[in-house]
């Protein structure tokens, strides 16, 4: 059991972190002054301009199999380069990526989505929350009838991401009303110029996410992504991936916010001493040092897992669940080490405060993690004391 990074993968990590300290975080002062005038925080010009430049350290595709000109560096190192990511708040993703799902399109279609995806020259989103199936996703309600080649799609899907700048969706539909739960949902991949609008959500934070409304939609039975009736199977798949990436971006953001804790620590002076030297400033960058190493090394195990071809559900819904939490103590804990100036907007934090709260709900709620944690332990999927 070795827990130390190759050669090639500290060299990854560095040259990451160098990119992000250069080219993006002297970006995050506009990025918050576009934010509060009502703009998004970052252009898609400046971001292809960003991809560009990354692209040219050799940083495209990390995760993308190399037929597709991607690095296919495995999860293990995507959580690595995520954690970095997650040091700046500053929306920003490498390019030549696509949505582990697509890679189940057929040969039409994978010209048709999946490589322009990964070109970035079409932008998709995940169509699968609704109004009244969100922790419950086989309570899907939108229809898809079968009209002749076509399907006819009605329904809304809610808190879209990427849904007002996507060109196409994947959507779950039911496509067999008789079969209650998982077996008659069916995945399409749906053009936005085949009908359906997008609506903005506004939210507390700068997630923004849309609305999705279908309304008689005629989608060719062509498009379908995988299966019929196969959709349900596709949705867990995105979903269980994700997971764990949120625990990755929180251990970066956690790092970064801890240091500005220390940092400011040492030169904020109260009745003629460093705050740093008070005890209750001491335990709370002590207590926050010590999660963010234990959702750092949760992340990592469920990345490993996934690398080796193993079921990594479990170990992917703990460090999601784990890191989420951490990350909303921590950046609390260093809100508060700052006081009145970490409640301010000339700061980062309140910024960061915000955006931590959304890490507890999207990709599976706290209590949907706890859920199937307790299940697979009460069922004996897992059992305590073994190491998975």
């Amino acid at each position: 059991m070795n827990f130390n990074l190759t050669d090639e993968q500290r060299m990854i990590q560095k040259t990451v972190r160098q990119f992000v300290e250069r080219e993006l975080i002297p970006l995050e002062p506009e990025v918050l002054r576009n934010e509060r005038e009502g703009r998004p925080g970052i252009s898609r010009e400046k971001i292809k301009e960003l991809q560009e430049k990354a692209k040219k350290a050799g940083f495209w595709g990390i995760n993308t199999p190399e037929e597709y000109g991607g690095a296919n560096l495995g999860a293990l190192m995507q959580a690595i380069v995520l954690m970095e990511i997650g040091r700046t708040f500053v929306p920003f993703k490498f390019g030549g990526h696509a949505d582990n799902i697509l890679y189940y399109c057929n040969e039409w279609q994978k010209k048709k989505y999946l490589i322009p995806t990964i070109n970035g020259e079409r932008k998709s989103c995940f169509a699968l929350t609704e109004p009244g199936a969100g922790s419950d996703p086989s309570n899907i309600r939108m229809t898809a009838e079968k009209d002749g080649r076509h399907y006819i799609l009605n329904g809304e899907k809610i808190f879209i991401t990427n849904g007002n700048e996507a060109d196409f969706a994947m959507v779950f539909a039911v496509t067999n009303k008789h079969v209650k739960g998982h077996g008659g949902v069916t995945c399409f991949l749906v053009d936005r110029e085949m009908g359906w609008r997008s609506e903005p959500i506004p939210t507390m934070g700068e997630w923004a996410p849309a609305s999705l409304i279908f309304e008689d939609v005629r989608v060719p039975e062509e498009n379908i992504l995988g299966e019929l009736h196969g959709g349900f199977r596709l949705g867990l798949e995105w979903i269980s991936y994700a997971r764990w990436v949120v625990g990755a971006i929180a251990v970066g953001a956690a790092e970064r916010l801890i240091q500005m804790a220390i940092d400011y620590s040492k030169q904020r002076i109260t009745f003629g001493k460093p705050i740093a030297e008070r005890q209750a400033i001491q335990w709370m960058i002590a207590d926050s040092a010590v999660e963010v190493e234990a959702a750092k090394w949760l992340v990592l195990h469920a990345a490993w897992t996934l690398d080796q071809g193993r079921d990594n559900r479990h170990l992917a819904s703990i460090a999601k669940l784990f890191g989420a939490q951490m990350g909303n103590r921590v950046v609390d804990r260093v809100l508060q080490i700052h006081g009145g100036m970490g409640y301010t907007k000339e700061l980062p934090i309140e910024r960061w405060y915000r955006e931590a709260r959304l890490w507890r709900i999207y990709d599976g709620t706290d209590e949907i993690q706890r859920l199937i944690i307790a299940r697979n332990l009460l069922k004996g999927h897992v059992k305590i004391g073994e190491l998975l």
